[in-house]
């Protein structure tokens, strides 16, 4: 078999992975993009170990650790992205930004800096 074959498949692939990930704005699309290059990965390594023809089949067995990876990734991904989409109610990417950048280079984040002391004591009262 020619090696020219699964490497342009994997080329490929990991191109429509690529464009994927810098494209889309949905988290749950941009972790099956990851997945896809990935797998163009785990191609790449099985051609190359056939080709190649390792007795020790070092390709094969990186395969399955990428692989093993991969599942974890996906896993804690898909974990990370329900829950901002409970808290928020949107898994877009663009929107998520913001919880990482500051509001300003004086803001401190805690959305308080008109109120004067007496208006934080009264609503302190208010709750207890």
């Amino acid at each position: 078999m020619h090696l020219a074959y699964p490497a342009v498949l994997s080329a490929l692939l990991f191109s429509v992975g690529l464009y994927g990930v810098l494209a889309r704005r949905n988290a749950i699309l941009v972790l099956m993009s990851v997945e896809l290059m990935l797998n163009a990965v785990n191609l790449n390594l099985v051609a190359f170990d056939v080709w190649l023809r390792d007795t020790l089949h070092a390709g094969q067995a990186l395969t399955l650790f990428v692989i093993a990876i991969a599942a974890a990734e996906i896993g804690i991904g898909l974990a990370i992205v329900l829950m901002v989409y409970r808290n928020r109610g949107s898994s877009d990417v663009d929107r998520l930004r913001d919880t990482a950048e500051a509001h300003g280079p004086d803001d401190s984040g805690t959305g308080h800096e008109d109120e004067t002391p007496a208006d934080r004591e009264e609503k302190a009262e208010a709750t207890a």
